[in-house]
Formats: C-alpha cells, structure tokens, sequence
C-alpha cells in the first residue's frame, strides 16, 4: 500500500499545475528574455514584444512603449552592457481561453531583490510580451526612510 501511495504522489508531482507544459513553455521564453538582456542580444529581446508593449521601469517617469524602450536601450545593448536579471521564482496565472498569461517573479538584479510582473499573450500561434513592470523591493519597516530619502533627493533637483 506504501508503495501505491509513493508512485502515486511520484506522479503527481509531474502533473502539478505548476509544472503543466504551458507553463514550462512559457517559463523558458521569459527566461530567455531576461537572458537575451544579459548577453546584450537586441533582436531576441526585443523580439518576444508585440508591438503594443509597454515596460514600467523603477524610475518615476518610466513609461516606455517598445519603440521608446528599445532607442533607450539600444546603446546599452550595442555596447554589450545590458541588464542581468536572475529569475528566483515566477508565479503564472492563465485566462479562461488559455491566451492571455500574466506572472509575477521575484529577480535579483543589480538593483538587489526586486519583483517582476509581465502580461504574455497569444498572437497568431506565438506567445509575446505586452507588458512588464519592474519594481524595487523595500521592507515595510524601512518604508518612512524611503520616503524621506526621496523628499531629499526632490528638493535636490
């Protein structure tokens, strides 16, 4: 009986809803996208963008659509020096006709801990990218120093 019960959760396991094709397959195009800014590969990832996407960078004033964000970027990326995001984990939700996907994941960047949230929809049999926003992660209790520190930084300017 142990041992109907240890396959059974053995296999489980592979069909966990965490691990479903889709979400497999689409853990490995935003990996790849965050890769494709570590090695500085323009085409791949501005690339996975349809032409409507929008990035919220951690800036106050970042908005970007995909032709502003890519003639931002464009220097960085020709000059070899982009990003490198580490993904830690991602958390997929799914729309009821399995087309549209939104994620968040937790990275670590430069910029130290941050969050990700990306939408991802189906276009034509192709996944690609409509959206992401990147924010900082501040501590709750570290909040109020934030705050004062971003009134010195205002008055400064």
């Amino acid at each position: 009986m142990r041992i109907i019960l240890l396959f059974a959760l053995i296999g489980l396991s592979f069909v966990s809803p965490r691990n479903t094709p889709k979400k497999i397959l689409l853990d490995e195009l935003v990996n790849g996208w965050h890769q494709a800014a570590g090695d500085a590969n323009f085409d791949d990832y501005f690339g996975l963008m349809n032409d409507d996407f929008v990035f919220l960078g951690t800036a106050p004033g970042e908005r970007w659509t995909k032709k502003q964000f890519s003639e931002f970027s464009k220097p960085y990326f020709d000059a070899g020096q982009a990003w490198d995001f580490k993904v830690i984990d991602r958390e997929w939700v799914f729309s009821k006709n399995k087309k549209i996907a939104w994620f968040d994941e937790n990275l670590t960047t430069w910029m130290e801990d941050c969050r990700g949230s990306g939408i991802i929809v189906k276009e034509k049999g192709k996944w690609k990218l409509a959206y992401y926003n990147l924010t900082v992660l501040i501590e709750n209790e570290k909040i109020q120093e934030f705050i004062e520190l971003r009134k010195k930084v205002i008055t400064a300017d």
